[in-house]
């Protein structure tokens, strides 16, 4: 007769969690796939059948049931006798043609994240990143050189900038802030969200040269180009706007701690005497377990010479060795930290 104690150990422990993180990926393909065929944007006029999806987007009646079923599954639709609908966060950030659409952005993950990510095992015994060109790394490579992706991908990352900038625009005490500066800011969304919010501030979107056209067109159609102007240039070797306060926002997780360190550096420099300089990203946890951002630090190693995220202490820190007379951190959405450094007065 077999006894409890006569049991493999694996008997009490359910390998499930395994299965369900190695096919994690599946779950990706599900969405990109709806967002390819245009399923959220059928759904955006109202509630359809599964006959009347496939009409509206293609889908084969050999997969059709069990792809909508599992975008159900996964909160992304829902069903109710027969019919489908989109959910609240489908309707958010799935439909085209409305501003917080994400689907450009999830297009090119699709495209460019899975074959990086593939070349972990490499990475992991070499040491180097995994994109063509780390120097043009990033998280797509250099984009600017196909003018179509580069306006996708710019939407997408506009859903994330509204809501970022519609953040900063709340949890920041502006009234006594008339200029600031979005260092590496693209084409100015995020600036564009701080100038819309609080009518007196002006602002300076800065970043490479060969963004300015992608800016231009972008504060143009936002009628802003009164309030918030570009100026290209190069972090580390060409001046900075002097500036109340400079917003630096996935910046300091693409560079090693002495880039980042110098980089500060010339920002304390370019703020005016009591500026701020709010940084946000996806900053590690102290005690190391958050596993999104740890995956998130990874990925910069992947795609980039000397990116990784960073610890909140290391970047108070790096700030205090700046200059700066004060820091402080915030939780920020439910992703990001924000870390403020503050700069000391005229007598100090």
């Amino acid at each position: 007769m077999t006894t409890t104690g006569d049991l493999p150990a694996t008997a009490e422990v359910s390998p499930g969690p395994l299965i369900r993180l190695s096919i994690a990926d599946c779950g990706a393909k599900v969405l990109q796939g709806a967002v390819r065929v245009g399923v959220f944007t059928a759904l955006a006029s109202g509630p359809a059948t599964e006959s009347e999806i496939r009409e509206r987007t293609g889908l084969h009646p050999r997969f059709s049931a069990d792809f909508l079923d599992a975008l159900v599954g996964l909160g992304l639709l829902d069903r109710e006798d027969g019919a489908y609908r989109n959910s609240p966060l489908s309707t958010a950030y799935l439909v085209e043609e409305t501003e917080s659409y994400l689907g450009g952005f999830i297009e090119l993950t699709n495209e460019t994240l899975y074959d990086t990510w593939g070349r972990l095992p490499d990475a992991l015994i070499s040491g180097e990143p995994q994109t063509l060109d780390p120097d043009k790394g990033g998280f797509f490579g250099d984009r600017h050189e196909n003018p179509d992706k580069m306006k996708r991908f710019l939407k997408g990352l506009d859903a994330f900038s509204d809501r970022m900038g519609t953040e900063l625009a709340a949890c920041i005490d502006w009234s006594g802030i008339a200029t600031f500066t979005d260092l590496g800011g693209s084409r100015g969304n995020l600036s564009s969200v701080l100038a819309r919010t609080h009518r007196h501030l002006t602002g300076v979107c800065f970043d490479l040269p060969r963004t300015q056209p992608l800016f231009e067109e972008h504060m143009g159609r936002l009628g802003l180009t009164d309030r918030v102007t570009f100026q290209g240039g190069d972090f580390f070797a060409d001046e900075l706007p002097s500036t109340d306060v400079v917003v630096l926002g996935h910046i300091l997780h693409g560079f090693d701690s002495e880039h980042s360190l110098a980089l500060l550096q010339r920002i304390h420099a370019s703020l005016r005497p009591g500026g701020q300089v709010l940084i946000y990203d996806r900053m590690i946890d102290d005690d190391r377990r958050d596993s999104d951002r740890l995956l998130s630090s990874l990925h910069m190693k992947l795609v980039s010479q000397n990116g990784q995220e960073y610890r909140v202490g290391d970047c108070v820190q790096w700030l205090h060795e700046a200059g700066f007379a004060e820091a402080s951190a915030q939780p920020l959405l439910s992703t990001h930290t924000l870390v403020i450094g503050r700069k000391g007065d005229r007598s100090g």
